[in-house]
């Protein structure tokens, strides 16, 4: 059994990381410094678009995307090792397109659908955001209340979608909702594609989030699309979208790993400098314990997500596998983050450190693609 990547999806993992050393973590107390004085945690758009041109010119667009499309087409073992890198720091970039809405539509959409809404997004032209919870149903998608109702130029969508990332700046949403209540989740859920200018279609409010983030409430009133823009066939919206979730879970896996791995190399840097008591603090037993479980963790949740994403390239059933990555990979890295914290003391408070923000994210990450009590339930539910 080989536990290494490829050689070239190693090299790939490799010209990642070095772009995030050189380009991404020189950013990192800029963006702080902005989120502190009271502005959003963000890029200032000089900042974005020399990375967009920087990683476009190091070959980092698109992956995952098609050949077809322009892409690399790597596998999903091979993005592991390239979120890991990314995950690594906090500034808030993420190598276009953004991969989970890329899979719903390499998994749905149809020819039109693909010159139309997934070339250009595999280009990094447009951006998009996923509309699936709402006030009344986040974990559970058979509790969704949204509709979509046939007419005669195509659909008709009502609800309020809630939790909804990168809304503001997205080009198209894909919309999630039940085009036959009778059926529920399995038959009856459909995936919409609703373009930003389409009347109907209002983002009602932005939700500042932790961590400086945000999301966004969006409400469908009599939201007119026309048919063309029903992704997948009708009633066959569920299984997509649980690959996109699925995407995404083994996406924050791998960031997760990043940010614990970065954790544990500013507590060890610090450990080794400073000195309690007479003592330095890489002799004290706590921080020692703290270094061990970490690497320990680190490890298995690494083996864990490159297992979970060698079943998805091979076609196999990994629901089970990413739930527990997703347990697993979040509250890990939410402990280590922590001990590092707590290894720098007052200094792993500021946000002149990225360690606050880690923390922050980490704390999201259990909530959101499903909060962690949910996916213990998948796991236990898969033997039960």
């Amino acid at each position: 059994m080989n536990f290494e990547l490829e050689l070239e999806h190693r090299m790939i993992r490799d010209l990642v990381a070095r772009f995030v050393k050189d380009e991404l973590i020189p950013l990192e107390a800029a963006v702080m410094a902005r989120e502190a004085d009271g502005q959003c945690f963000g890029l200032l758009a000089d900042e974005r678009a020399h990375l967009d041109e920087r990683s476009r010119q190091l070959g980092l667009w698109g992956l995952d995307a098609p050949l077809a499309a322009g892409g690399s087409d790597l596998p999903a073992v091979a993005m592991v090792g390239v979120n890991e890198a990314i995950g690594t720091t906090v500034t808030p970039y993420i190598l276009p397109p953004d991969s989970p809405n890329l899979r719903m539509l390499c998994d749905a959409a149809d020819a039109a659908q693909r010159a139309r809404y997934l070339d250009p997004y595999a280009r990094g032209a447009t951006r998009a955001a996923m509309a699936i919870s709402e006030p009344g149903a986040g974990s559970d998608p058979g509790a969704l209340s949204t509709t979509a109702v046939r007419d005669s130029d195509g659909w008709v969508l009502n609800g309020r979608k809630i939790w909804i990332s990168h809304a503001a700046e997205a080009d198209w949403t894909i919309v999630m909702a039940l085009t036959d209540r009778s059926k529920g989740k399995r038959g009856g859920m459909s995936a919409f594609i609703v373009e930003r200018d389409t009347p109907g279609f209002v983002i009602e409010r932005r939700i500042p989030m932790i961590g400086g983030l945000s999301t966004y409430e969006i409400v469908l009133e009599d939201c007119r699309i026309p048919g063309a823009q029903l992704l997948g066939r009708e009633g066959a919206g569920f299984a997509p979208m649980q690959s996109r979730l699925a995407n995404r879970r083994l996406e924050m896996a791998a960031w997760c790993i990043g940010r614990a791995e970065r954790a544990v190399a500013l507590l060890c840097d610090h450990a080794k400098q400073r000195t309690t008591f007479g003592v330095p603090l890489a002799e004290r037993q706590a921080v020692q314990w703290w270094v061990a479980d970490a690497l320990t963790q680190i490890h298995a949740c690494r083996l864990m997500t490159y297992e979970a994403a060698a079943r998805v390239d091979v076609g196999q059933d990994a629901r089970t596998q990413i739930s527990m990555v997703k347990v697993f990979a979040t509250e890990m890295a939410s402990t280590v983050i922590d001990h590092a914290m707590q290894t720098l003391g007052a200094m792993g408070m500021t946000k002149e450190m990225p360690l606050q923000q880690m923390a922050s994210e980490a704390r999201l990450m259990r909530i959101f693609e499903g909060p962690t009590e949910v996916h213990r339930w998948v796991v236990a539910r898969s033997v039960l």
